[in-house]
């Protein structure tokens, strides 16, 4: 029994081990079968400084990313694995680093390095490797997507920035800044956009200065004396913290941090305000900054704690735990992006192929080519999402622009005083409506109000304001004699104009005169004073040009511009015997005969068929045409007319002659009786082909001018009115000379003080007048224009003219008479005008009315014109006879035939014959005169479109037929007496 019990024992310990493995392999298996396949992994390098706090940071971030990315979505087929490499802070390690990740880790992305320099290097290899780098701190605008394909900005370009700075100064007129960068691709990217942006809001840029990263304190005194030194006081900074910090500690210890300095910053103060020191903060005082706005969400909150929470858990030594940054929210949306990507494209483990080229020589030369680098690419460039910084959206490889928010530095931080969008550019929040303006600002020095942007005086110190010495027209700038107090009476137009300028300032401006001896020798030599810095204005009778424009900044013209020439005038010797034709000029001549001719030939064709007086033979109606328009000049046209149409014309007619002839009259007579004195040369050519001398001011900028036009050689130099007075008297042949060529206002005061003997004449060549010079981008160049155009809208400017050139326009009866007096056309459009609109208009409504009216007639014609030619041609010449016919149902004809009929042969026997009752052509109307008969009815009189027929045509054209009117049995009762007096009737 005992032994029974052992071996049952013995059994189960031996069959216990096979029961164990049993069960355990049926778990292996139902485990087997439950487990999903293992994820593709996807290698992406990390390339950070281990050596800085913010290295740290950005690689606790960048871990997070991606396992916050894996738990949001537990059934991703790849696996991001995060293979980090240090860069040691420099460009040289951070490409062995990249090297070293395509080579040895084959990874299929990068992220990183920190640096523009460094990243600039790396994007390089990884588009040799087409293996793409994602950067989330390279901002320079020296990288460009463009140049490297897989290269892929995840952070906001610098030049992005330059939008909303421009802005800032836009919002406060700020029109010249200096643009202080750090010397580097980081630092010197922007300045091209910068400048577009600043020019698009009429801003200049009137000095760029370089940093470079390790200047010394010297250095930045020395730059910064000399930014000091210059009247613009808006200051643009674009460096990272660490060369900014020291920047405006040492402007703070020379004085640039106090009233009337400006200075505003891009992101790269604002967005690390954390890692300054306090000695540096309170040395940034006032300053405006820019850094980019990201909205406070829950997810940003959330971050940010359980940001903080891990690095203590995971650094525990690591006292620099500090509220995570905009640039640490990219590095973890690039993170992001990268493992949504690898999701979306599916891409495997990592395939490189070795590429088959020369033998290598480097590590560089060794490294593969990925096989799902492109893929990978494609996919990066379209993953949209909602990031902790803002919506992801790449576009050409960029990041787009977000809002910038605008804070102030005060105290131990900032504050924010507004914000900057592309849609919506400068308001005080991000709401719909809000205003388009900044909050208060604290400015450096704290002034009540905001600095204008520039001092008149840099060095404080008055303006010196440089003056010419004149030997003449010391009108214009005098400068006297020294008094007793060491000083200089200074006084003319010029100085006054610029007094009174200086009064209406919006600000005191304080300035000494100090005179400039050379400038008789050349004006050129006196505006050179100002870039020079020997004076800081120029003040006096300076012309605009644009030579000079290039050295300097002139205000708006005070005076009037352009030059010319002045000549001596001559009394006229003689008249010519053609001087009736002067008061108009041939086109003038020849409109008015076209018109004379056109007037009365429309009232001869209105009047031909209706008027006795306008018919005959046809040279008496042609002269008759002629005779009656030109007969209106005197107004003694006699012809009476019948048709209400002709009358219109003739009125409207007549009045244009009247006006005509007075004119002529006015002009001959003037001409006759005022018009004594002309000048002796009238054009520039004359002068050339004559070989005359010419005159011209001392120090004048025309020389040169004069010199192009050909008169070099021949010029002679003047200073005084009198000069010029007595030059052009004595004339070239005598040691004087033809012309005097200066300015307008030069020419003007001449005249006025000799009025008599001298005249201007020629072109005027355009200048733009007198200004005051500055310095190039002087901002009070705007300032003192818009004083200037106030003084020239009041009295003072006209009485400050009248002070020193007297009463305007002296001279005005002499110019009177030395011009010329012809009457031109373009005088009298207007009344030929109107009359050809009438007359054209009076025509067309006759032959309207007449082709309507005779319409039966003139279907008659036709069907009974013979002939050859063509049919148009028949047809024109019945036309052509049916209007030379008598139009016996006007009223005129009706009235004559009822007056016969009453009074028979007597009224043909007392009727005086017309001067075309005897013409060759009408002998029957001879005959018929003796026999007591009115030849007309019987015989119409020849006119232009008479045309020589058979009898039986007249007689079928004009006899009327049996069953007329009375008025046509009335004219076949002059044939029957015809036949009765045994004489035949012509046609």
């Amino acid at each position: 029994m005992a032994r029974r019990r052992r071996l049952d024992s013995s059994c189960f310990f031996f069959l216990l081990p096979l029961l164990v493995a049993a069960l355990a392999g049926s778990l292996v298996v139902t485990a087997q079968r439950n487990v999903a396949p293992a994820a593709a992994s996807v290698r992406v390098g990390v390339i950070l400084n281990f050596a800085s706090a913010v290295g740290v940071r950005r690689r606790v971030g960048i871990q997070m990313a991606v396992e916050d990315y894996y738990a949001a979505n537990p059934g991703s087929a790849t696996r991001v694995e995060l293979h980090f490499r240090d860069s040691a802070g420099d460009v040289l390690p951070a490409a062995s680093a990249a090297v070293d990740l395509i080579k040895n880790v084959q990874v299929q992305a990068m992220i990183g390095p920190p640096s523009s320099a460094a990243t600039e290097f790396v994007a390089h290899i990884g588009n040799h490797s087409r293996v793409p780098v994602l950067s989330y701190s390279a901002t320079s605008p020296t990288l460009s997507p463009a140049q490297t394909p897989f290269f892929v900005r995840t952070a906001v370009n610098d030049s992005l920035q330059a939008a909303p700075v421009a802005a800032v100064l836009d919002a406060f007129r700020w029109r010249a800044a200096v643009v202080v960068y750090e010397d580097s691709p980081y630092g010197s990217g922007i300045l091209p956009a910068l400048a577009d942006a600043l020019q698009g809001v009429g801003a200049k840029i009137m000095d760029r200065t370089a940093v470079p990263v390790d200047a010394t304190d010297d250095r930045l005194d020395a730059m910064l004396f000399r930014l000091k030194a210059m009247p613009t006081r808006v200051f643009v900074v674009h460096m990272l913290y660490n060369v900014a910090g020291r920047l405006f500690r040492r402007a703070k210890m020379l004085g640039m941090m106090s009233d009337d300095y400006i200075w505003v910053a891009t992101d790269g103060v604002a967005t690390f305000m954390d890692r300054f020191s306090q000695e540096e903060i309170d040395s940034m005082q006032g300053v405006v900054s820019l850094r980019p706005y990201v909205q406070e969400t829950d997810a940003v909150k959330n971050f940010s704690a359980r940001f903080k929470a891990r690095l203590r858990r995971e650094y525990p030594t690591f006292d620099d735990v500090r509220e995570p940054t905009f640039l640490r929210f990219w590095a973890y949306d690039t993170a992001w992006a990268i493992a949504a990507a690898a999701e979306s494209a599916g891409v495997a483990g990592p395939a490189f192929q070795t590429p088959q080229t020369r033998a290598p020589l480097t590590d560089l030369d060794r490294l593969g080519v990925s096989a799902t680098g492109t893929t990978l690419l494609n996919a990066v460039l379209n993953t949209t999402f909602d990031g902790l910084a803002g919506k992801f959206r790449l576009v050409d490889g960029q990041l787009q622009p977000p809002a910038y928010e605008v804070v102030n530095i005060i105290g131990k931080g900032v504050r924010t005083v507004g914000f900057w969008t592309p849609e919506s550019g400068i308001t005080q929040d991000m709401n719909a409506g809000s205003a388009k303006t900044l909050k208060q600002i604290l400015w450096p020095g704290e002034p009540r109000d905001t600095p204008k942007g520039w001092t008149v005086s840099p060095s404080g110190q008055p303006l010196r304001v440089s003056v010419p010495t004149k030997r003449g027209f010391t009108q214009f700038v005098d400068v006297g004699n020294v008094t007793a107090t060491g000083r200089r009476n200074i006084t003319g137009y010029c100085i006054d104009v610029f007094d009174e300028v200086m009064k209406i300032m919006p600000y005191p401006v304080n300035y000494v005169y100090e005179p400039y001896p050379d400038s008789p020798e050349s004006y050129e030599k006196l505006v050179d004073q100002v870039p020079s810095q020997k004076a800081d204005v120029v003040v006096g009778d300076v012309t605009i040009t644009a030579s000079r424009m290039e050295e300097v900044d002139f205000t708006m013209p005070f005076t009037e511009s352009g030059w010319s020439m002045v000549v001596a005038v001559q009394k006229e010797t003689s008249t010519s015997m053609w001087i009736f034709l002067q008061p108009l000029t041939t086109s003038l001549w020849l409109a008015s005969l076209v018109f004379f001719c056109f007037t009365g030939f429309v009232v001869w064709v209105i009047e031909h068929r209706i008027n006795e007086e306008f018919r005959g033979t046809p040279w008496q109606q042609f002269g008759l045409i002629f005779y009656f328009s030109f007969s209106t000049l005197v107004f003694s046209h006699k012809e009476k007319l019948e048709s209400n149409l002709s009358r219109f014309v003739v009125i409207i007619w007549v009045f244009v002659v009247l006006i005509l002839t007075s004119s002529y009259t006015a002009s001959l007579t003037s001409m006759l009786t005022v018009q004594k004195l002309q000048p002796t040369v009238t054009d520039v050519r004359e002068l050339l082909r004559r070989g005359d001398y010419i005159g011209f001011q001392e120090g004048t900028f025309i020389v040169p001018v004069l010199k192009k036009m050909g008169f070099e050689g021949r010029m002679r130099s003047y200073s005084t009115v009198d000069q010029y007075a007595d030059a052009l008297s004595k004339g070239s042949a005598n040691g004087g000379v033809a012309a005097i060529f200066d300015e307008i206002p030069y020419l003007k005061l001449f005249l006025s003080q000799y009025c008599d003997g001298y005249t201007m004449v020629g072109p005027i060549y355009k200048t733009d007048g007198f200004g005051f010079v500055f310095p190039r981008g002087s901002p009070m160049v705007a300032d003192v224009s818009r004083a200037i155009l106030t003084l020239a809208e009041g009295e003072k400017m006209a009485r400050i003219e009248k002070k020193w050139f007297g009463e305007p326009g002296a001279c005005q009866s002499q110019g009177s008479a030395v011009g010329s007096s012809n009457l031109s056309f373009r005088s009298f459009g207007g009344l030929f005008l109107i009359t050809g609109v009438v007359t054209s208009a009076m025509l067309l409504i006759y032959l309207a009315i007449f082709f309507y009216r005779e319409r039966d007639e003139l279907r008659a014609a036709e069907a009974a014109a013979a002939g050859s030619g063509s049919r148009s041609l028949r047809r024109l010449r019945a036309w052509a006879r049916h209007y030379d016919q008598k139009d016996l149902k006007s009223p005129t004809f009706k009235r004559w035939s009822d007056e016969s009929m009453r009074n028979g042969s007597e009224y043909a026997a007392s009727r005086t014959p017309r001067w075309g009752d005897e013409s060759p052509c009408n002998v029957a109307g001879a005959i018929a005169a003796d026999a007591g008969r009115i030849p007309e009815e019987a015989v119409g009189g020849m006119s232009p479109f008479s045309i020589s027929t058979s009898s039986e045509e007249r007689n079928g054209a004009v006899s009327p037929a049996a069953g007329d009117t009375p008025a046509l049995e009335f004219d076949n009762s002059f044939d029957r007496a015809a036949e009765v007096a045994g004489t035949s009737q012509p046609r």
